[in-house]
């Protein structure tokens, strides 16, 4: 019974070391796995915050540098006909006859319209009986002349005679002088006779000219065409009545720009020659240094998307326009298909040489503040700076340490990811680029070192 008992106490002792034994394993894996790592852990934590604390925060930064001496510029314009007539009548009437409508081609000189006026025509006959009649009285004026010259020069003749006659005594002093008398007369009445031969002639001028500007007026009755091209615009029809300006007193539309089979008041015809297009474009301040005459360019419309058509500029107004600040351009395009037509709008595009190319930055580098437009410019740390720092900042990263300053800037023209700044950088100069919160005046930064997952500065 009592080696029964000893062998029971014997085993509970060792259930209690083997117990204890297990409970110290556990408590030392623990230990060994759970806390150990989390003080390390810890303390890698605050040596990391330590250094967050005095290690200046990290932004992406990008170069500055210039953009192309020569860019491609692209500017909208509408296209309109090299030449185009607004055709009037100077004869007043009714339309007599009408021979082409909107969309043929004419040649240069071909009839497009016959215009009736009577009473035009009942004047130049008026014309022609009042020059007939002028020139009547033309001749009946130098007959008159001639009579009054064969006088004059018997009466000079007869007071010849009589002057020897009345030096002899052969005759009294009182016939001479009648003689003398009637021999002035003569001649006096052949100057007067000679003002009115030449008021004759030059009445007979005028009922010339009369005439003729009537024969003119009357020409103006047949409408031709000045040039070669397309009809673009009819406003009259057979019956239409014509002023004496040579516009149509027909009905006026309300909308005379939409289509509609009922003439307008206005111009009898529109005449466009299409073979040769121009475009006036308003090309900026900034790019109109790098545009001159005999340039390239190239013409595009939306409506034919796979096809281009080459231009050139022919002139340009050598001025800028005070308000818009812009400078007005031709560019002049050949257009013998007849692919384009006037008033169709275009794009275009041409390369433009820059004197004084600006600077180039990252599109997201932009801040738009109260004060303007900024960007923040990364400048390296001084000397001094650098070992005040030395002390508290690795080396390495203290190469990558900048300072920020807010420089004032007027954005010029935007691609989209980048975008130029005519002035207030240098070239080499460092900006930040999508800059937080910790970006400020005077504070110091770290640029972000470049790797795989991260772009690199520009």
């Amino acid at each position: 019974m009592n080696d029964k008992k000893a062998v029971q106490v014997h085993h509970g002792f060792w259930l209690k070391l083997l117990a204890l034994a297990v409970i110290s394993g556990a408590a030392t894996a623990v230990y060994l796995l759970a806390y150990l790592p989390r003080e390390r852990t810890a303390k890698q934590l605050d040596a990391a915050a330590a250094v967050r604390r005095i290690t200046p925060p990290l932004v992406n930064a990008a170069l500055v540098k210039r953009a192309s001496p020569s860019t491609q510029l692209m500017l909208p314009g509408n296209i309109t006909p090299i030449t185009e007539a607004y055709i009037y009548a100077r004869a007043a009437g009714y339309l007599k006859q009408r021979y082409v409508d909107i969309g043929d081609h004419v040649q240069a000189g071909q009839k497009l319209a016959d215009i009736e006026a009577p009473d035009l025509d009942q004047q130049v006959s008026q014309a022609r009986a009042a020059l007939a009649q002028a020139q009547g009285q033309l001749g009946q004026s130098q007959a008159a002349l001639d009579q009054l010259t064969a006088t004059r020069d018997l009466a000079a003749i007869t007071w010849q005679r009589y002057q020897v006659l009345t030096a002899a005594g052969a005759v009294s002093r009182q016939d001479g002088d009648n003689q003398s008398t009637a021999a002035k007369t003569s001649a006096a009445n052949v100057v007067a006779q000679q003002k009115t031969v030449r008021a004759t002639e030059e009445f007979v001028h005028a009922s010339q000219a009369t005439l003729d500007r009537l024969l003119a007026l009357q020409g103006y009755e047949r409408i031709t065409a000045p040039f070669a091209g397309f009809i673009t615009a009819r406003n009259v029809d057979v019956g239409a009545l014509i002023s004496a300006a040579g516009s149509s007193l027909g009905p006026v539309r309300s909308n005379t720009a939409g289509p509609s089979d009922t003439p307008s008041g206005g111009e009898m015809f529109r005449l466009a020659e299409i073979g040769k297009l121009r475009i006036l474009i308003a090309v900026p301040q900034t790019n109109a240094p790098g545009v001159r005459v005999g340039q390239a360019a190239t013409v595009t419309v939306q409506q034919i998307p796979n096809l281009s058509f080459p231009g050139k500029v022919t002139r340009t107004s050598e001025s800028l326009d005070a308000q818009s600040r812009t400078l007005l351009t031709e560019v002049d395009v050949e257009n013998p298909k007849g692919a384009l037509l006037p008033g169709m709008y275009a794009m275009v595009s041409f390369v433009t040489d820059r004197i004084d190319p600006p600077f180039m930055v990252p599109d997201a580098a932009l801040m738009v503040r109260s004060t303007g437009t900024v960007l923040a410019v990364l400048r390296p740390l001084t000397p001094e700076e650098q070992k005040a720092r030395a002390g508290e900042i690795d080396p390495a990263t203290l190469d990558r340490v900048r300072r920020v300053h807010f420089q004032t800037v007027q954005p010029g023209r935007d691609y989209g990811v980048e975008l130029e700044i005519p002035n207030g950088l240098e070239i080499g100069e460092e900006v930040a680029v999508d800059p937080g919160d910790a970006v400020q005046e005077g504070a110091l930064v770290q640029i972000a070192a470049p790797n795989s997952s991260q772009e690199k500065p520009r």
